[in-house]
């Protein structure tokens, strides 16, 4: 008999318990017990008492919510228990040892995603958070992450959409090709794309030389960490804004030129519009990837410091210690920026 089905989840509990016990017993005392015996009983019943507890807990669920809806208060009035019972474990056969398995799998990886960052945080005394929180070369450096990624964001997204546009809207010849062009600073290594941008922007280059001739140095510049950030994140703004673009009914923009509406009327009113949570998305992405940008920003420009470059300084220099504390309130205040955004672009 299946004692963990029957006698509820905090009684298979302990049974599975007892069985490992009894079974870790016979194994230490040279027994002929099987110790892969041993691990399929305790395995076997943990998974049915696991399933027999998440049963129950639907069922508690689907009880308190029937009883506050118009169901539960009918079946009460009228008394159909069993309807009432019927409807409550409806949830009971959803959740198989598939399902189960499943379950454990992506809550490994949610715990591989999250256990880092909480152990980085308890980890931070509360004297050093504050010390870096006054530090001027902390704020200044968070300052200038955020405003250069914004002004870069910005920049780029105004060559960047209406390229978009075209991707949706246009077959071309090497189509194919510029697509490929578009998602290749997202597979190369960035410290590659960091060389390749150093010499696109130094003196010996055409766009250096010219910079130079005005006064302007590139290299070690706010404009180098801007096109640095832009370089690696523009793909996101691109193909985001492309599949909201193709998403619009072409119907509409049709319609539209045929009442007497030119094209960038079309698109400024029909078709931006309609694709604007697309938009919003690959800003956003953008936004948040060229601030986090490390490898191509430190060779390009390592002074003025980011604030990737800036942890990555103070871990190289006085050890993790010095760096945890801001890389903790880099992190905070990027997901405050990105929470916002997201609820910006929600609603």
């Amino acid at each position: 008999m299946n004692f963990s089905m029957e006698i509820g989840p905090f009684s298979g509990a302990f049974l599975t318990l007892s069985t490992a016990v009894v079974c870790s017993c016979f194994c230490a005392g040279g027994a002929t017990l099987d110790p892969l015996c041993c691990a399929f009983v305790m395995l076997t019943n943990t998974i049915k008492t696991t399933k027999r507890a998440i049963s129950c807990f639907v069922f508690s669920i689907n009880l308190l919510f029937l009883i506050n809806g118009d169901e539960g208060r009918k079946f009460i009035e009228t008394g159909d228990v069993k309807m009432f019972i019927f409807v409550s474990m409806r949830s009971y056969s959803q959740y198989s040892n598939t399902r189960i398995l499943f379950m454990f799998l992506g809550g490994v990886i949610l715990l591989f995603l999250i256990a880092p960052l909480v152990g980085m945080f308890i980890s931070v005394k509360s004297p050093e958070l504050f010390s870096t929180l006054t530090d001027n070369a902390v704020r200044s450096s968070i300052l200038r992450t955020l405003l250069i990624s914004a002004l870069a964001t910005i920049a780029a997204s105004l060559l960047a959409i209406p390229l978009a546009y075209l991707l949706a809207r246009r077959t071309f010849p090497l189509k194919g090709v510029v697509e490929a062009i578009i998602d290749l600073p997202i597979v190369i290594p960035h410290s590659a794309a960091g060389i390749a941008l150093l010499g696109f922007i130094s003196r010996d280059s055409l766009l250096g030389s010219v910079a130079d001739s005005f006064g302007i140095t590139l290299v070690g510049s706010p404009i180098a960490i801007g096109l640095a950030m832009a370089f690696v994140s523009v793909p996101f703004l691109i193909t985001s804004a492309r599949d909201g673009f193709a998403a619009v009914p072409i119907r509409l923009e049709r319609a539209a030129e045929t009442l007497g509406a030119g094209q960038f009327t079309v698109f400024r009113e029909i078709s931006l519009p309609l694709a604007k949570r697309s938009v919003i998305s690959g800003l956003v992405l953008m936004f948040a990837r060229g601030m986090s940008e490390f490898g191509a920003v430190v060779i390009v420009a390592y002074h003025p410091m980011t604030t990737p470059v800036l942890i990555f300084d103070r871990f190289n220099s006085f050890g993790l210690d010095y760096a945890r504390p801001v890389a903790a309130i880099f992190i905070v205040i990027t997901l405050l920026i990105f929470v916002i955004l997201r609820i910006y672009q929600k609603r």
